[in-house]
C-alpha cells in the first residue's frame, strides 16, 4: 500500500527581541495552519513573556492583533481569523511581532523554512534560543539595562529593591527550557483536541 500523502506542513521560524544585545533569541517550528491568535501565544510562551498586555503584528500591508480603539487599533485585522500559511501565499518572510505598546518589545519574525509534518506530529516546539527575555514591566530596552546592572551587582544601591521587585535572582542566560517546553506542548495538544488556545 502507498503511504498517505503528507498535506500538513510546518515552518522554522526565528524570532529575535530587535535592540537586544547580546540577542535574545528563538527559533521554533510551528504548523503553517495555526491562526495568528495562536502564533502570539506561541511566541509568548518561546520568549518567556506572560501575555499580559496587548499585541500586534505588522506584515507590511496588513496590521494583525485585537481591535482596540483605546490604543488606535481601528482597521486591524483580528489575529483569529488570519492563518500563517495566508502570509505564505502572498510571499511574506519577514514581518514584526509588538508585545506591550508601553514597554515596546518588537520582535523580529523571519521564516526560515516550510518542511512536511508526519501524522501525529506535535508542534509547536522549541528549537534552539539564547538568553532570557527581559521580565514584565521592566520599562523598556533601556529599563532593562538599569535591571540587569542592578541585579548583577550587589553593591549596586538599588540591587535590594530590584531583587525583591523581581521575585529573586535572574540570570540572563538561562531561557528555562524546560517550562518554555512544556507550554508549547500544551499548545500543541490544545490545537490536536480541536480546542481554543488559553493564556499560559
Amino acid at each position: 500500500m502507498a503511504p498517505a500523502a503528507l498535506t500538513a506542513t510546518a515552518v522554522r521560524l526565528r524570532i529575535t527581541l530587535k535592540g537586544s544585545k547580546p540577542p535574545i533569541w528563538r527559533e521554533v517550528l510551528v504548523p503553517t495552519s495555526m491562526t495568528m491568535q495562536t502564533l502570539h501565544q506561541t511566541i509568548q510562551a518561546a520568549m518567556g513573556w506572560w501575555d499580559a498586555h496587548l499585541f500586534e503584528f505588522d506584515v507590511g500591508d496588513e496590521r494583525i492583533g485585537l481591535p482596540d480603539p483605546e490604543w488606535d487599533m481601528a482597521g486591524v485585522t483580528p489575529a483569529r481569523s488570519v492563518k500563517l500559511t495566508s502570509l505564505l501565499r502572498r510571499g511574506v518572510r519577514r514581518f514584526t511581532y509588538l508585545y506591550d505598546f508601553g514597554d515596546h518589545w518588537e520582535h523580529l519574525i523571519e521564516i526560515k523554512h516550510e518542511i512536511p509534518l508526519l501524522p501525529g506530529e506535535e508542534v509547536p516546539i522549541l528549537l534552539a534560543g539564547e538568553r532570557r527575555c527581559p521580565p514584565e514591566d521592566v520599562g523598556s530596552l533601556s529599563g532593562f539595562e538599569d535591571f540587569l546592572g542592578a541585579m548583577a551587582d550587589p553593591n549596586h544601591p538599588e540591587h535590594e529593591a530590584t531583587t525583591t521587585w523581581y521575585g529573586g535572582p535572574f540570570d540572563p542566560a538561562d531561557i528555562d527550557e524546560p517550562r518554555i517546553s512544556a507550554n508549547l506542548a500544551a499548545i500543541a495538544r490544545r490545537r490536536q483536541r480541536g480546542k481554543p488556545s488559553r493564556r499560559l
